[in-house]
């Protein structure tokens, strides 16, 4: 299977490019600057996401966007890449799978409150968060795309233990046995590319916390 990565160089992106290597998936990652090394990655392809044209990609059974963005002048940049991604797969059998943000997901059954609401989110986090919700709602309105919408657990460390094992939530913030919303990097990338082999979520939003 051939997958592309595109934001490649990021903290998260570089997890999954490992991860998909590792399980033999044949992985080339899309990244903005030269001299970006990328380990794991077959190829590397130095080219801007919002370059990147359909024929970039046609080779691919799936894309990963792990595209981030954390400062509030770039925020919008969220929904743009996406939609910029989705346009150039619309209408192909290529999945696009997305790092998303666990702001959005919803702490009550009737979904009408989200993590991001709480009272006790950290204001540092809520633009983040409102741009990559926002980007998700108008990914929910494209039904011309085979895209999946993977959340990460609310405290997402970076530099966290491989374990191995998660649990996969729907909508709504799922917790593990000890009452956490935790999970590493490495532990993510595993559920991406779980996902990726099975697609099971086609058009939907899942969550990932450990296990």
């Amino acid at each position: 299977m051939k997958i592309a990565v595109v934001a490649a160089a990021g903290k998260a992106g570089r997890k999954i490019v490992v991860e998909a290597a590792s399980r033999g998936l044949e992985v080339t990652a899309f990244v903005r600057r030269k001299g970006q090394v990328v380990d794991g990655a077959k190829k590397v392809v130095v080219k801007d996401i919002f370059d990147l044209k359909t024929d970039d990609l046609k080779e691919f059974d799936a894309v990963v966007d792990a595209f981030g963005t954390f400062q509030p002048e770039t925020l919008p940049q969220h929904s743009a890449t996406l939609k910029h991604l989705c346009d150039i797969l619309s209408g192909t059998d290529i999945r696009l799978l997305i790092v998303g943000g666990a702001g959005s997901l919803y702490t009550n059954p009737e979904h009408t409150a989200q993590v991001m609401d709480a009272p006790d989110f950290p204001d540092i986090f809520k633009p983040l968060a409102a741009a990559q919700a926002k980007a998700l709602a108008e990914l929910r309105k494209r039904d011309d795309v085979k895209w999946t919408f993977i959340s990460p657990a609310c405290d997402f460390q970076a530099d966290g233990e491989r374990t191995g094992k998660y649990l996969v939530g729907g909508e709504e913030l799922t917790l593990n046995s000890a009452g956490e919303s935790v999970i590493s990097y490495a532990d993510y990338a595993i559920a991406m590319v779980d996902e990726i082999l099975n697609g099971n979520n086609i058009q939907k939003r899942i969550g990932v916390v450990k296990a």
